[in-house]
């Protein structure tokens, strides 16, 4: 999903570029002097945010604007590894996202989180994420990028006996989680069941290993170049238990790059050309947004019955059981 900020044509513009696609979208967020506009073209210049497009039938309300005034900054800074803003939009804004705080990171303003004051849900890609621990066997699950902690509340909101393990490069990413996000209330109250590491996620590991993991690796609005390796990928089958599952954001064309030699399609494909070289067969793609590669999310194992894989989950989620496609290079 991309958000444009713009103004009236009369107006000087200025662009930030975003992309929140999931649903991985990336979302643009075009900031003006007078009205923010969603848009699923690319301008020229813009502060791109990681993420995913929501599904067709959410695509006209994301068309429309939202008044600049209604959109707050309320932090940002540079870390050791990112450049870390905090954008807050107003409920009384005319969007999808009323309501919401967004975690956007890197010079290109990559949203890594979102999070609402009454709900979990977010109608994007993380919900994807919501659907896994049903079709896991028991024991922990893995969050490889774990941001403000968006999938890490959805999963503890709907599965009362989860258990979490989420790895998070920058430590000044927790740190704004915990003050503007939440995270510290969330880790309160869930003293046993979510455990938040700093380091490489790839590294990730726990005795007897995890029944599932979640992959949400990007950096300078790409995914990162480890996960197109199929070493990568053998190395995290390699930290799963008997059944176990990977699911992933792969991004797509919605995630424009900070650097014009990494484009967000090919890189898409090439994640998912490694991973077929390590799950065969055994992987899945679910495609948001109007076009096939416009955003992506894929999923390693054999696909379970759709049907009983949906009477296992909370109803806004049962839509994307049937979403999946086996993957064909």
């Amino acid at each position: 999903m991309r958000t444009v900020l713009s103004c009236p044509q009369t107006q000087p513009q200025r662009f930030l570029r975003n992309s929140i696609p999931p649903p991985t979208h990336p979302l643009r967020l075009h900031l003006t002097p007078t009205r923010i506009s969603l848009s699923l073209k690319l301008p020229s210049s813009s502060l791109l945010v990681k993420c995913q497009k929501q599904p067709q039938q959410q695509q006209k309300t994301q068309d429309e604007g939202i008044p600049a005034e209604e959109v707050k900054i309320l932090v940002k800074f540079k870390s050791r590894h990112n450049y870390i803003r905090v954008l807050e939009v107003s409920r009384k804004a005319d969007h999808p996202f009323r309501g919401s705080r967004l975690l956007l990171l890197d010079g290109p303003g990559n949203i890594h989180s979102i999070s609402f004051l009454f709900t979990s849900l977010t109608k994007t890609y993380f919900d994807v994420f919501a659907t896994l621990p049903p079709i896991l066997p028991s024991g922990p699950i893995a969050l490889l990028g774990f941001g403000a902690g968006t999938a890490a509340r959805l999963l503890l909101d709907h599965y009362p006996h989860a258990v979490l393990h989420g790895w998070e490069l920058d430590p000044a990413v927790i740190q704004v989680a915990r003050e503007y996000f939440g995270l510290g209330k969330l880790e309160r109250e869930n003293q046993q069941r979510l455990f938040i590491y700093i380091g490489n996620a790839l590294n990730a590991t726990v005795p007897n290993g995890f029944s599932g993991i979640v992959v949400d690796l990007f950096s300078k609005g790409c995914l990162i170049p480890e996960l197109q390796e199929p070493a990568t990928w053998e190395k995290l089958r390699g930290q799963l238990r008997k059944g176990g599952r990977i699911m992933v954001n792969v991004g797509g064309s919605c995630v424009e790059p900070e650097s014009r030699l990494r484009d967000g399609k090919v890189v898409m494909e090439e994640t998912l050309r490694a991973m077929k070289k390590v799950f065969g067969k055994k992987l899945f793609v679910l495609n948001l947004g109007n076009r096939k590669d416009d955003s992506s999310l894929a999923l390693t194992g054999d696909l379970p019955p759709p049907e009983e894989w949906k009477k296992r989950l909370p109803g806004p989620l049962k839509c994307y059981t049937q979403m999946w496609m086996p993957y064909s290079a």
